[in-house]
């Protein structure tokens, strides 16, 4: 019984250490996909309603949303 004990054990040990690697080979992350960007610096692609930010063509009409959607309140 002692034979077939310590058996018991080597497979429970190399399964729990296979089910380890396996697991944590799924957190492994190549440095190719990794993108480090520098702290208050935006480096996405430009917003086309930044340049109407501000102007009449844009705040008129969301004041006009505004103004619909919240008179029911």
């Amino acid at each position: 019984m002692d034979q077939l004990s310590q058996q018991r054990r080597r497979v429970s040990a190399l399964l729990g250490l296979l089910m380890a690697v396996l697991l944590l080979s799924g957190c492994y992350e190549e440095m190719d996909d990794v993108h480090l960007y520098d702290p208050g610096v935006y480096k996405g692609q430009t917003d086309p309603l930044m340049s109407k930010s501000g102007t009449d063509a844009l705040t008129q009409p969301l004041a006009e949303r505004l103004r619909a959607g919240q008179t029911d309140r």
